[in-house]
């Protein structure tokens, strides 16, 4: 069984990234995002089908996050040159086009299998997203078969429970009451 990742330290890294405007290269290491919020989410191949969907809804929603001080950093295994080809791909061509926020690539496979998402056999990850807060803890883990995409939404609605600094209830929305223990 894979060890709880919630409520621990997330595991460290360092990757190198494409830049989500196309144009070059940077690295990306948990440190960076010190004093933020971080959404980390791993997906399995560039120029696959359902990916874009979730990395251009993410993308789009990118200043939802900001707003929330939280920065986006997508992972594959796939390389920064592969990752700068998806993006610079035209999305009616199933590329991404420009993104709001940089892909990093896991070529070792060593961040996707310190968060318990790598497919050992097939060598690529699940689709699992993480939000990470300003300490470094991780505060929340959702991974799921590689058919089905992820809710932006969701992941906003939980960040923002997160970020409420209290007990949210089932269904808890923005401006919905925490609940009280007596």
């Amino acid at each position: 069984m894979a060890e709880r990742l919630v409520g621990k330290q997330a595991p460290d890294f360092t990757m190198e990234t494409a830049t989500g405007d196309g144009t070059g290269f940077g690295k990306a290491s948990l440190s960076d995002y010190k004093g933020k919020w971080l959404v980390l989410f791993f997906y399995p191949l560039d120029f696959t089908f359902v990916c874009p969907t979730e990395i251009t809804a993410l993308s789009h929603a990118a200043d939802q996050f900001k707003a929330l001080d939280t920065e986006i950093l997508g992972v594959s295994i796939d390389s920064i040159h592969t990752h700068k080809a998806w993006i610079n791909t035209p999305v009616n061509d199933n590329g991404l086009g420009k993104l709001a926020f940089p892909l990093a690539a896991d070529i070792t496979k060593s961040v996707a299998r310190d968060y318990g998402v790598l497919i050992e056999e097939e060598g690529i990850a699940l689709r699992g997203l993480f939000i990470i807060d300003p300490e470094g803890e991780l505060k929340y883990e959702v991974v799921n078969h590689n058919d089905v995409g992820r809710s932006v939404e969701e992941t906003l609605r939980v960040l923002q429970a997160l970020q409420s600094g209290g007990l949210c209830p089932m269904n808890w929305k923005p401006g919905d009451k925490n609940l009280v223990v007596k």
